[in-house]
């Protein structure tokens, strides 16, 4: 996989992101959010929706971001999440959640919240900055 959102494995995706505007980049962040991902604590067992965690670091603010395989849409026919009847609201619900813990780890007040939107959002807007879907 690429990390691009054309890539077809990232085209139906999204991603929560939050951005830091003080300060420098965190390695210790950075490090609690990347292991959270490989340790597969982000989601529950076999939901399979985390597919990375990226850094963007620029001289006014830095932001991390998580992608994720759906954007709170439909499940498509033949996947297994349409197979078991998972509706949009059970969707959006797994992504509430995984955003929930993405926001846990990168230990943030209750009173900031962290974005979701999908890939497609952006491209269309053509800035990695779309509108939020919704957020936590």
């Amino acid at each position: 996989m690429r990390p691009e959102w054309e890539d077809p494995q990232n085209k139906y995706g999204g991603r929560w992101s939050y951005t830091f505007k003080t300060g420098k980049a965190s390695d210790t962040t950075w490090l609690d959010v990347m292991l959270a991902a490989i340790g597969e604590t982000l989601e529950d067992e076999g939901e399979n929706e985390v597919m990375g965690v990226v850094i963007n670091i620029r001289k006014a603010f830095w932001r991390v971001g998580l992608w994720t395989r759906t954007a709170g849409q439909p499940p498509k026919k033949g996947t297994p999440a349409a197979e078991s009847g998972e509706d949009k609201d059970a969707s959006k619900k797994r992504l509430e959640k995984i955003g929930k813990r993405f926001k846990d780890y990168l230990k943030l007040p209750e009173t900031e919240q962290v974005e979701f939107s999908g890939h497609a959002d952006s491209a269309h807007s053509g800035s990695s900055r779309a509108k939020a879907k919704f957020a936590v």
